[in-house]
């Protein structure tokens, strides 16, 4: 019978206590990081797949359960089980569950994975305002998924909503902001290059040097190396406007 008793059972199976403590490190849980307090069992996301495949069955209520983990790798297998349920037809239940438990979405490997597939998705042929109140949000990871969801509109060519949220955080102080801004210009040049350049000969003199490294990584070097010298950090921008 599959119950989460088995679930957890299973996945703990595949844990490397080395792994766990990498991964610790990597996602920055130490005080004060942006990860504090989350704690990993050190399992490997293929074998996370494989195990949440197994209980793709899980009703919501064991969703919710594993959501409220405080394993990180338990929350990454809720997350990918929505997403199938999500693909499946479930979807305004999905999204609806997805954004009344964005608190324990808090790390942005489980956002890069889910946000554009649930909150995106569901979003393509509906009104977008959600994803200002999610970009103006006091919680990190609600920004980064205001972000990160429109990665579906720009999979499917359009840029307009990934370019309106870029503007609403383009003064984000957070790193993780910077560079998922940063990976959405990038995503956009890569299908039209002269709209992300028209956004960036707008903004690059203000933007977080992180954000823009980001958004030119794949520039010829000449160019990068022409925006990046005139552009400023972040914090050289702060304390000039303070």
């Amino acid at each position: 019978m599959l119950t989460l008793s088995s679930f957890k059972k299973e996945l703990r199976n595949k844990a490397n206590s080395e792994k766990a403590k990498s991964l610790q490190r990597f996602f920055k849980t130490g005080p004060g990081e942006y990860g504090q307090g989350d704690v990993f069992l050190g399992v490997v996301v293929p074998d996370t797949r494989k195990v949440a495949k197994k209980y793709s069955s899980f009703e919501l209520k064991e969703l919710i359960k594993l959501l409220h983990s405080k394993i990180h790798e338990e929350r990454l297998a809720a997350l990918l089980i929505m997403i199938d349920k999500f693909e499946e037809g479930d979807r305004e239940k999905i999204y609806n569950l997805y954004l009344k438990n964005t608190k324990y979405i808090n790390n942005w490997d489980l956002v890069d994975l889910s946000a554009h597939k649930i909150v995106g998705a569901y979003l393509s042929d509906k009104p977008k305002g959600v994803l200002n109140q999610l970009a103006r949000s006091e919680s990190l990871w609600e920004r980064r998924i205001s972000v990160i969801a429109t990665f579906h509109f720009i999979k499917n060519n359009k840029f307009k909503e990934s370019l309106r949220i870029a503007e609403i955080l383009l003064n984000d102080e957070h790193d993780l902001i910077h560079k998922a801004v940063g990976w959405m210009l990038r995503e956009i040049g890569k299908r039209d290059l002269e709209t992300e350049e028209k956004f960036l000969k707008k903004y690059y003199r203000e933007m977080p040097r992180t954000m823009l490294r980001y958004a030119i990584e794949k520039f010829p070097t000449e160019e990068r190396k022409k925006y990046l010298s005139v552009s400023r950090s972040h914090y050289e921008i702060k304390k000039h406007t303070n």
